[in-house]
């Protein structure tokens, strides 16, 4: 699939702006650091100068004093005439008399032919230049072919060209699969400060994860980063969803495995099942990087807020690191600008939309509430038919970004509408050809739809509100940017009909992705009204499997799982109470949870029931004695470890199952700990995290007999012999360290000039 004719890129769409500091890198690339005031001024005939040698073309050597000229058209293959540089001749003739201009080197996106570049050296060596030489189109478009580093620092390039002159079949393919949807965003690519220190970040750790606030370019971001992987490693590059699937898809023989999860902790609000599947999968993930494989991760920053009271941080001490988590909404003056520029000139507007909304371009990229995605829309008709061109009206666009989404999905017709409501209850991922489920298809009637009106409607927002593209080869229709669906959940709440239909059509296991049964502090969460309580217990009956695994013990587990974690993380006291009155045998589920307690979602909702007052006193007594005897018989120490369980012991019950510690379990410790030595399977165990439960157990024992110092040297001495234990045994797991340098991303000081970067954007 390769291309082996001559590469060409979209030069004239990058605007003058981008074009000149493309033009500033390439020829530091080439003449290297001794290029001085580049792009300082449009004054004296010269957008930059050096004193040196260069050898440009293998055949001669150009010496003295070179001056660098940029010259920029926004026509698509336009040719250079001689007389387009008629005025430059005077300011050439003057610098050549001074001794400043021995070599007149022109850049340009324009074509330069033959007998154009013949004449114009005639016209310049008649000033008193010694050399011109013309670096046209074509030349241009060579060195990003030939660059992999060219393209990683200017990245929008990706967007300019056939991926298929760049890559080879392999490589191709997984780029298209990857980056399908966001083709027209990389083309309006800005390289900011974030993603120089994203790179930096996975560079030096093999990880980084993305913060930011919604719509604040944290996918963007990471789909450069994975884009860099492809072009300049040939890696293995793989989108997944979750944790569990990183583990499964990592293969030890490809040590250069590039993987890219966006939103790993949930897409709009936070989903404790994912923090689970992180928790369990760490070590895992930890032995993959120090093998060589590269992860990418992003989270919205209330997530990520959320998320980081559950994550256990201390298996995976790169989440603690600052370096690597990157609050991606900080943006400078000069990313705003350009961000808006490239968004509004390459995208739908008409002219007399964008030459009316020029003069209030400043305003918008001084205002502290700009995020990326409002360049995206102001460059899109479909957000801006209410937008009045006035510096109040775009002011209340930025500020308000939210609501006008919310208009403009309000706005919508009937079909539209649907097609929407039908996306959202497949939480935002809707393959194609769609086939409905009889609720589903139920719930179109009400809407006053059916599927061949859906179909077209979505058509129809393609590229504004939805987008489709291809993703592990199966085609899907998606929400073009999760803050469409935030828009939607919150016109959800506002119609109680829509929300009956709602939880009428989505499925049981999506409704407990996204909605609470009250209000529980969720973010951006469906919040279900006591009215329809019943309704959702209803529901809840119907998700007794999950699709999501073949084996039918592990899909009931899963679905057991998921219900739990539902009731214990979503739910208000209300609700609960109902579910309870529903299903009493609820009450024995959690009651008697299973070993790796902090796993175990029984545990999570038999502390949310207590938290209440409404577990029961038997239930809550059995619950205290199931988990003590774990810890007696240190099998899970989680009783006397996990801060959350310490509440749930009354009156005296906590000091005798320490009295019992002390004089059962301490006294066996020699026993206890061969066991587990003894239990340890080397080939295919992370000793760490084997013994890891057992280690963290006995050093939280410490705290609680900080006054008994025979007990605590006791406990002292074989936290020590465990971690002998476990050194000894970590050189046998850990992999050797693969480096896969990303080039540097570093770019220019941004300059000042008295031109404004928005001067064409209405041309």
């Amino acid at each position: 699939m390769t291309s082996t004719g001559t590469p060409h890129y979209d030069l004239h769409s990058l605007g003058w702006y981008s074009f000149q500091q493309l033009c500033h890198t390439i020829t530091r690339e080439i003449l290297g650091q001794t290029v001085r005031s580049f792009l300082e001024s449009h004054d004296a005939g010269k957008d930059g100068a050096f004193t040196g040698t260069w050898n440009p073309t293998g055949n001669e050597d150009l010496q003295g004093e070179f001056v660098i000229q940029c010259k920029f058209t926004g026509k698509r293959d336009r040719d250079l005439q001689p007389l387009d540089l008629k005025e430059e001749l005077p300011k050439a003739k003057r610098l050549a008399e001074r001794g400043q201009c021995d070599c007149y080197v022109l850049i340009t996106n324009e074509g330069v032919s033959g007998s154009c570049e013949t004449e114009l050296r005639d016209m310049f060596k008649a000033v008193g230049v010694k050399h011109f030489l013309p670096l046209g189109r074509t030349w241009i478009c060579q060195q990003i072919h030939e660059s992999p580093r060219l393209r990683m620092l200017v990245p929008r390039i990706y967007g300019l060209g056939d991926l298929s002159q760049i890559l080879d079949e392999r490589a191709y393919k997984q780029a298209r699969a990857l980056l399908a949807s966001m083709r027209e965003d990389l083309a309006k690519v800005v390289v900011t400060t974030a993603y120089q220190r994203a790179a930096t970040a996975l560079n030096n750790h093999g990880f980084v994860l993305l913060i930011g606030e919604p719509a604040a370019g944290k996918t963007t971001i990471a789909s450069l980063l994975a884009m860099a992987a492809i072009d300049q490693w040939r890696a293995p590059t793989l989108k997944l969803d979750d944790p569990a699937s990183v583990v499964r898809h990592w293969n030890p023989d490809e040590p250069s495995q590039f993987f890219w999860l966006d939103d790993a902790f949930g897409v709009t609000q936070y989903e404790s099942n994912l923090v689970s599947s992180w928790n369990h999968n760490l070590y895992q993930v930890r032995a993959m990087i120090n093998s060589g494989a590269k992860i990418v991760m992003t989270s919205r920053d209330y997530i990520y807020h959320a998320a980081r009271t559950d994550l256990k941080r201390a298996a995976f001490p790169l989440l603690e690191e600052s370096q690597v988590v990157i609050y991606v909404h900080e943006l400078s003056l000069d990313e705003k600008r350009q961000i808006l520029y490239n968004h509004i000139k390459l995208g739908t507007q008409p002219q007399a939309f964008r030459e009316g909304i020029k003069p209030f371009l400043e305003t918008v990229s001084h205002n502290s509430h700009f995020v990326p995605e409002i360049a995206r829309r102001i460059g899109s008709p479909s957000f801006t038919t209410a937008l009045k061109l006035t510096e109040e009206g775009v002011t209340e666009f930025v500020e308000r970004r939210e609501q006008f989404v919310r208009d403009v999905i309000e706005g919508l017709d009937a079909d539209s509408k649907a097609a929407l409501a039908l996306l959202y209850m497949r939480n935002g991922s809707l393959e194609s050809p769609i086939t409905l489920q009889t609720s589903e298809a139920e719930a179109l009637v009400r809407l006053g739809s059916q599927l061949s009106s859906c179909t077209r409607a979505l058509g129809a927002l393609n590229g504004s509100i939805v987008s489709f593209a291809t993703q592990d080869e199966i085609a899907l229709w998606k929400f073009k940017h999760p803050t469409i669906a935030d828009a939607y959940s919150s016109l959800l709440v506002q119609d109680p009909e829509l929300l009956g239909i709602y939880i009428a059509g989505a499925t049981a296991k999506k409704l407990l992705e996204q909605i609470t049964c009250g209000d529980v502090g969720i973010t951006n969460a469906v919040v279900i009204p006591k009215s329809l309580f019943g309704s959702v217990v209803d529901r809840l009956k119907e998700y007794s499997d999950s699709i999501d695994f073949r084996a039918a013990w592990r899909a009931a587990w899963d679905a057991k799982a998921a219900r739990l974690r539902f009731l214990s993380t979503r739910c208000s006291k209300d609700f609960l109470s109902l579910y309870i009155e529903a299903n009493p045998k609820l009450l024995e589920e959690v009651s008697r949870p299973g070993l790796m307690l902090s796993a175990h979602t029984e545990v999570d909702l038999a502390l949310r029931l207590f938290q209440f007052g409404i577990l029961p006193e038997a239930n809550r007594k059995q619950f205290v004695d199931v988990v003590s005897d774990y810890a007696l018989n240190a099998e899970d120490l989680s009783a006397v470890s996990d801060d959350r369980i310490l509440p749930i012991y009354r009156g005296s019950e906590f000091d005798e199952l320490l009295g019992r510690i002390r004089e059962e379990l301490i006294p066996s410790l020699d026993h206890v700990v061969g066991e587990w030595k003894s239990n340890f399977d080397g080939r295919d165990t992370d000793p760490y995290n084997y013994m890891d439960p057992l280690r963290e157990g006995l050093s939280n024992l410490k705290e609680h007999f900080v006054s008994d110092q025979q007990t605590l040297k006791e406990l002292e001495k074989w936290e020590v012999d465990l971690e002998e234990w476990v050194s000894r045994h970590a050189s046998d797991w850990t992999e050797p360290t693969h480096d896969r340098i990303l080039n540097n991303t570093r770019e220019p000081t941004p300059w000042r000039s008295g031109q404004s970067i928005f001067d064409d954007v209405d041309e």
